[in-house]
Formats: structure tokens, C-alpha cells, sequence
């Protein structure tokens, strides 16, 4: 695990913006007097008269900001992240997203952040910026686990993927898949702890859920994802990027792209995260992402398209030259983030009629249909655990898991 003083920022108008935003000289510059005016001046409006019922996300950022940094910092990406304006989200995704919202987009592909060199240093209110980062990656984290769930006796099975949950009662009894084959297994189950989506375990429940749970969780809205990697020999000069490299890399770990004239969403820079994720440290190991509907126009590029989209779009905004790509990978994930909108009002009556089945918990981002980074997905399969051991049948406390908690990843990823 290596230790990482994680650096994130917003690049808009060309410029690098600390994330989140502060009121800093470089902000003030960056924005221009006209801008920063109109800034202030909706600000002090929104704290005179704000609007009393805040229905929509953007109620809730118009509150908080004013009107003029809500259009320039949290509108257009919001709304690039999630594919609806901001008027159609729940003003509980800004209360759920973070104490104080900031403009995000998805959560990290990084290890639990821990306040490690705070603790060792003795301050316990030092940020939460310092990240355990495994050498080779997130997927080297679970391939660890898989190595010791395996050398503690239990079993792994791969290649099968689960089709419902079959119940007695209240209580589920077994596990229904299928192998890579197609040959179905039922797997006796003493208890059930689910991360697949709940539109799908809601789906496969024997006998089937109550005809209104399956139609909300059938309708429960989700974004998919798209990784475009770039593999770059040099980035383009930008003074403010504050490169010490000679190919011009940034020290970002993740950079939000809010310029609006193009679909990439944010960029991360592997070799930020482990050198040993790259072959040659003198190249550019880039990773964009693009936020997406299964099956739209940029769910059906081919590969060699998206990445000529991908390699374009950086050049319009001045970060590389097309020129200087020298390879390039396309990752697609189904169902990476749920949402706050829609179907997902009427997710409470969902939760209550799974919560009645007591041997069974849903648990991570998917399965609870909750936008928790990583650390809080793990956090609730803890609790979990606990609950299994402990005998206790009620779930409340897997549920209130980031409803008011001090620590939030600024996005995530992906998870």
C-alpha cells in the first residue's frame, strides 16, 4: 500500500481550480472581476431570499451559493454526470452527497482514505487527503482478500452469475445461479448479503416481491460509465498546472473537466497513483471518464472510435496534442452510479419490504442503490458482518452508514 497526499482539481476556462472551490487570490484571478461580481451579488441574494421549499438539487445549490456560481461550478457538470437537469434531482442528493456540497462527480477508485500521517503526527483534524493506495491498483486490494478468503477455507466461485434469491417466509434459504455454462446451482444460504443492483435481486426474488416493490425497483435510475485510457508521451505546457515534469504532467491525481463544450466528465492520471502502473514513467498513463446511458450514442462507439473521441476532446481543451497518443484501452460499466431521481421517491416502500426479510442484507453502492464511495460501502458490509455475528435481525444501522458522517470522498469512482 503506498502512502498518496491525494491533489484534485476542477479545470474551467482553461484554468485549474482548487477542488473544492475556496475564495483564494488564485480563484479570484482565475474568475475576473465582471464574474466575480455577479458571483457576490447572487450570493447575497440567495442569503436575503432564498427559496423556501427546496424540492430539486438545484434548490438546494441556488440556497447555498447563489445563482451565478450554481451555473458556473455545479450546473453543467452535474448535469453532464447525471444526464438531467438539475431541476429533476432530489434536493437529497446534495443533503446525502456531502455535509457541504461540492461539484462532484464519482467516486474513487482508491483504497480506504485514512487520516494515517495525521494520526502518526498526533493531529487528528488534519483533512481527509492522505489515501492507501495499492501498488498496483484497487483490484489488487480484492485480489488480496480473494487470497485470504481462500487460505481461511471458504470458496470463491467465478464465472456464475446469481438469478434470484429464493425465500421461506421471511427468511431467504437459497441462492439461484448459473454457471458459465448455463447449468443452474442452487446454493443453500444461512444468510444472504447482496451487492448486485436492486433492480436485479428485487427481480429474481422466489416467490416474486409484491407487484409495486417490482415495478419502483424495476423504474430505480441508474448512469453508466465509460474509462477511455490514453497513453500519452507528453501532456501540453499549462503554467498554471504546475508541472515539475518534462512531459508536462500535472500533479493531479483526478481533474474535473467542467468546460462545457465537451462530454468528458473527469481525468485521472495513473502514474499520480503508483508509478508501477505504468510501464515507462517518462509516459502519460491517462484515464478519462465519461458518464453515459447504456446504449446511447457513446455506449455504442467502437473502441478505436471513443478513443479518437477521447484524444480529440483533450486536445480542444488544451491538454494534449493528438499527435502525442500513443495507445489507448475502453472500459464499459453497466450500472456504476444510482441515481436520485425518478423511481427512486418511492425507494423507501423497496427498502422496507427487504429489510422484512431478516436473513438477508444488501449492502455497497448497488445494492443499497446509494451513492457511497468506497470507504462506506465497505463500512456497511462491516456492519453487516456484525449484525450476522451478533444475531441481530434489524438493519437501521447498515442504512444510516453516510447520512451524517464527517468523512466524504470528494468525487468518488467508480468505484
Amino acid at each position: 500500500m503506498l502512502v498518496r497526499d491525494r491533489l484534485s482539481r476542477i479545470y474551467f476556462l482553461r484554468r485549474y481550480f482548487d477542488y473544492p472551490i475556496k475564495l483564494n487570490a488564485g480563484t479570484l484571478a482565475n474568475l475576473g472581476p465582471l464574474r466575480l461580481l455577479r458571483i457576490g451579488a447572487s450570493y447575497a441574494w440567495s442569503m436575503l431570499f432564498p427559496r423556501r421549499t427546496e424540492r430539486s438539487l438545484e434548490d438546494f445549490l441556488v440556497n447555498r451559493f447563489g445563482a451565478e456560481l450554481y451555473r458556473t461550478f455545479f450546473r453543467d457538470y452535474t448535469e453532464k454526470v447525471w444526464g438531467v437537469p438539475c431541476e429533476r434531482i432530489g434536493a437529497e442528493w446534495g443533503r446525502n452527497g456531502s455535509r457541504a456540497f461540492r461539484p462532484r462527480g464519482p467516486a474513487p477508485c482508491a483504497a480506504p482514505a485514512l487520516r494515517q500521517r495525521g494520526r502518526e503526527a498526533g493531529d487528528q483534524d488534519q483533512p481527509d487527503r492522505t489515501l492507501l493506495y495499492p501498488r498496483l491498483g484497487p483490484g489488487q486490494l480484492w485480489q488480496e482478500v480473494a487470497r485470504r478468503v481462500v487460505a481461511g477455507g471458504g470458496e470463491i466461485r467465478f464465472g456464475q452469475r446469481v438469478q434470484g434469491v429464493r425465500c421461506d417466509g421471511a427468511r431467504a434459504v437459497s441462492v439461484l445461479t448459473a454457471d458459465a455454462a448455463g447449468q443452474a446451482v442452487e446454493l443453500p444460504a444461512d444468510h444472504v448479503i447482496s451487492t448486485m443492483p436492486v433492480a436485479d435481486l428485487v427481480a429474481g426474488m422466489r416467490p416474486p416481491a409484491p407487484a409495486d416493490v417490482r415495478e419502483i425497483a424495476a423504474a430505480l435510475p441508474y448512469r453508466d460509465f465509460i474509462t477511455v485510457g490514453l497513453l500519452v508521451s507528453r501532456m501540453r505546457a499549462n503554467r498554471q498546472a504546475r508541472s515539475t515534469q518534462a512531459n508536462n504532467m500535472p500533479p493531479d491525481n483526478w481533474i474535473y473537466i467542467q468546460e462545457r463544450e465537451v462530454r468528458i466528465g473527469r481525468l485521472q492520471i495513473f502514474n499520480n497513483w503508483s508509478l508501477d502502473l505504468v510501464a515507462d514513467p517518462d509516459k502519460v498513463w491517462l484515464g478519462l471518464e465519461y458518464f453515459c446511458l447504456e446504449g446511447d450514442d457513446l455506449w455504442r462507439l467502437e473502441d478505436a472510435a471513443m478513443i479518437d473521441l477521447a484524444a480529440g476532446e483533450l486536445e480542444q481543451i488544451g491538454m494534449i496534442d493528438r499527435a502525442d497518443v500513443l495507445d489507448g484501452t475502453v472500459i464499459r460499466v453497466p450500472k456504476t452510479y444510482p441515481a436520485y431521481f425518478g423511481a427512486y421517491a418511492e425507494f423507501p416502500r423497496v427498502r422496507a419490504w427487504l429489510d422484512c426479510i431478516e436473513n438477508l442484507y444488501p449492502v455497497g453502492r448497488n445494492g443499497m442503490h446509494r451513492y457511497n464511495n468506497q470507504d462506506h460501502s465497505m463500512l456497511t458490509a462491516k456492519l453487516a458482518v456484525e449484525a450476522i455475528l451478533g444475531g441481530k435481525v434489524g438493519k437501521s444501522e447498515i442504512w444510516d452508514v453516510n447520512i451524517d458522517d464527517d468523512y466524504h470522498e470528494s468525487i468518488d469512482a467508480e468505484a
